[in-house]
């Protein structure tokens, strides 16, 4: 030992090293409670999606990044104008061939998909606006081009259609069974909807079961940050003449 030594300096080394390893302990328990926070609240309250197609511009642009509130259907009943994600109810996306990635690129995309900043699944799911709930009859087109809900028309300022196109190139008449919905894309000529699936496995309807939440808020572009709006003006009379008003 040297002299000039001190028993006091002597006994801070271990100190300092005990104090070194108590610091790496509580950054290590921060990091997996956060990584746990995180996956319970993607799990059970809200997760990000980003939108794989221009089905709902101009709503929703291609790209566009969401946050969902997964209580709604579970804790909260739907309405009509949500816009909700849902798992595919059996032949609504076309089977893709995922191109491969690197190694660590699939690892830190799985991990933050885990915790829930990114959404590596969304192109196994569908975004769309319910139009139907449970017992609704929808009707199109009439003589005005608009969807009738109940006999009630719409007056739908969420489409994106030609100028005096109807709200939708097809005619249906449907009327939706419990348990179930009839949504349909924003953008009404291109999107893949209940219209176009009446020949799967659920007649084009989307089980209730199968809906992942509401879509609530646009986080990605910055520049498009914005509440999504499931326009209860353009629903008020179906609503007052679901409830015999």
């Amino acid at each position: 030992m040297n002299d000039t030594t001190t028993a006091d300096e002597v006994e801070a080394k271990p100190s300092r090293a005990r104090g070194v390893k108590l610091f790496l302990r509580d950054i290590l328990v921060i990091f997996v409670a956060a990584l746990l926070i995180s996956f319970l609240i993607k799990t059970f309250l809200i997760r990000s999606f980003y939108i794989p197609s221009a089905s709902m511009e101009q709503t929703l642009l291609e790209n566009d990044r969401i946050i969902v509130n997964q209580l709604q259907p579970d804790l909260a009943p739907l309405e009509h104008g949500d816009v909700v994600v849902f798992r595919d109810p059996g032949g609504w996306l076309t089977p893709k061939v995922e191109p491969e990635r690197p190694a660590i690129v699939e690892f830190v995309d799985g991990v933050l998909g885990f915790i829930g900043l990114t959404a590596p699944d969304s192109n196994d799911h569908l975004i769309k606006r319910i139009i139907g709930l449970p017992g609704d009859t929808v009707v199109c087109c009439n003589d005005f081009g608009q969807v009738s809900v109940n006999g009630v028309p719409l007056d739908e300022p969420y489409i994106n259609v030609p100028d005096g196109a109807p709200a939708s190139g097809v005619d249906f008449e449907v009327t939706v069974p419990d348990d179930s919905l009839w949504v349909m894309g924003d953008n009404r000529n291109n999107s893949r909807d209940s219209r176009y699936n009446t020949e799967g496995p659920t007649d084009g309807f989307v089980p209730i079961e199968n809906v992942v939440g509401k879509a609530v808020v646009i986080t990605w572009p910055v520049d498009r940050w914005a509440v999504l709006d499931n326009y209860p003006a353009v629903f008020r009379d179906v609503e007052s003449e679901n409830q015999g008003g």
